[in-house]
């Protein structure tokens, strides 16, 4: 058996694929913290619990509403997202002119009643959502077995997250938010509604945690509590890519995620910080981040 550095090569693949697919998560979470907090400086802490009610919309969907796993994946970022413009539009427009720490705090609180109410309703016990049919199976490559739906977990969000930077970054809709952004008076003087696209571009980011939600949901227990420990994570990413920078969530989700992988073959203790380390030793040479720009 081929061996690198002690390790089977099997094994060091094989946990390199799911720390792939786990940091298609972050880029995926990361990317809807960028988009809200680049776009209109909310510091977001909702954002776990926003993905965790994705997967549980997919999951009571299923169980309440006979709703598929396909239409599950348009339907409930939608949903959950629309939900996202309702709390911009009655709590967050309100205190837009104030401290960023409002925000953080009034997202904190919702975040605590959302899934507090989950707890009281359904327990704190996972729930499992069923694999789809037409993903079920797998590849047998030469140097490991790939589960199929975990390769179309990394194919639909790594086509998620570059046509979200695409958007934001590459058309005249994206230069629009970013402008109503830096100075919303003179976009509004165009005839451009800017609230309206403050509204919008939170919803963008609600429904991305919604859209990885569901993508989880057949992935891992579906509980009140599953994007709590989650967020802590994401939000360290974003700090290493750069606070607001889309194109640094994404590749930096991604290259953590590999990162935490490796650590779990060749130093498995260090697994669940090496993320943090990280973090501290980019905010020490580059404050900004790795993509972000300097005050």
């Amino acid at each position: 058996m081929t061996m690198i550095f002690g390790i089977p090569l099997m094994v060091l693949f094989g946990q390199l694929m799911l720390g792939l697919i786990n940091g298609a998560f972050y880029a995926l979470l990361s990317l809807g913290l960028a988009v809200i907090f680049g776009l209109l400086r909310i510091i977001n802490f909702a954002h776990g619990a926003q993905y965790m009610l994705g997967a549980f919309a997919a999951l009571l969907g299923a169980q309440y509403l006979g709703l598929n796993y396909w239409t599950a994946l348009i339907v409930v970022p939608l949903v959950v997202g629309a939900l996202g413009i309702v709390v911009e539009r009655l709590l967050l427009r309100r205190i837009q002119h104030l401290d960023h720490l409002y925000g953080l705090l009034l997202t904190f609180g919702l975040a605590l009643i959302f899934e507090g109410t989950l707890v009281n309703l359904f327990g704190v016990s996972g729930s499992s959502y069923p694999i789809p049919e037409a993903l079920s199976g797998g590849f047998k490559l030469s140097f490991m077995f790939l589960p199929t739906y975990r390769a179309w977990v990394l194919v639909a969000a790594l086509v998620v997250c570059f046509g979200v930077w695409f958007l934001i970054e590459r058309t005249r809709l994206g230069a629009y938010l970013r402008a109503g952004t830096e100075n919303p008076e003179l976009v509004q003087a165009f005839g451009i509604n800017v609230p309206l696209m403050v509204s919008l571009t939170y919803g963008l980011g609600v429904a991305l945690a919604a859209f990885a939600g569901v993508l989880a949901a057949p992935l891992y227990p579906v509980s009140p509590t599953m994007g709590s420990s989650l967020l802590i994570v994401v939000f360290a990413v974003v700090v290493i890519g750069g606070m607001g920078s889309i194109l640094g969530a994404i590749l930096t989700g991604l290259a953590m995620g590999l990162i935490e992988g490796l650590t779990k073959v060749f130093y498995p203790e260090a697994a669940n910080t090496v993320i943090f380390v990280v973090m501290v030793m980019v905010l020490m040479l580059r404050p900004a981040g790795l993509f972000g720009k300097e005050a």
